[in-house]
């Protein structure tokens, strides 16, 4: 319970420093304090506590501030690249892409929540501002990937992929060392 609130505190935290959701900046301070608040409660209260439904009321708000982040994210709208519409392509939340061959893609300003990317070949992809929260990037190669500005994603989801020094990484997370290691 109690690491599900710390990820959630994570999530918040990150969603705050995004200046693109600033319409929502008081919603995910009052998300961020409720949740505080739930974080210091006894064992008893925790072991009560209904976590899932309290994720689905800040899930709402993350919804809303990856669309936000998104709608201004380069690659986004009609075109190319202009505008800021919705991209064609762009929502791949829960995607089944075990295996895919995404070398070089583009996928800037992608919904990327909750897919599986297990062992995708995500060398070189354009991962600019893209929302991560619960894509499963274990074994997926993000080797020469840029990944500036990508949001939601956290130092386990870094450390199950494979990488390299060119790889481009939010400040959020560090390089892994066996990243550099066998290469």
């Amino acid at each position: 319970v109690v690491r599900q609130l710390h990820e959630l505190l994570w999530y918040l935290t990150e969603a705050l420093g995004l200046p693109a959701a600033a319409p929502v900046h008081p919603e995910l301070r009052k998300a961020l304090e409720h949740t505080e608040r739930l974080t210091r409660q006894g064992p008893e209260e925790l072991a009560a506590l209904d976590v899932a439904a309290h994720r689905q009321e800040v899930n709402v708000l993350l919804l809303r501030t990856s669309e936000l982040v998104r709608a201004g994210a380069t690659g986004q709208g009609k075109g190319k690249g202009k505008g800021k519409g919705k991209a064609k392509g762009k929502d791949r939340r829960g995607a089944d892409l075990i295996g895919a061959r995404l070398r070089g893609a583009d996928l800037r300003g992608a919904s990327l929540r909750g897919a599986y990317l297990i062992a995708a070949d995500l060398t070189g992809a354009d991962l600019r501002d893209a929302d991560l929260i619960g894509a499963d990037l274990r074994d997926a190669d993000l080797t020469d990937a840029d990944l500036t500005g990508a949001f939601f994603l956290t130092q386990p989801q870094v450390n199950a992929a494979r990488g390299g020094s060119g790889t481009r990484l939010p400040a959020s997370v560090t390089r892994p060392a066996h990243w550099t290691a066998a290469r």
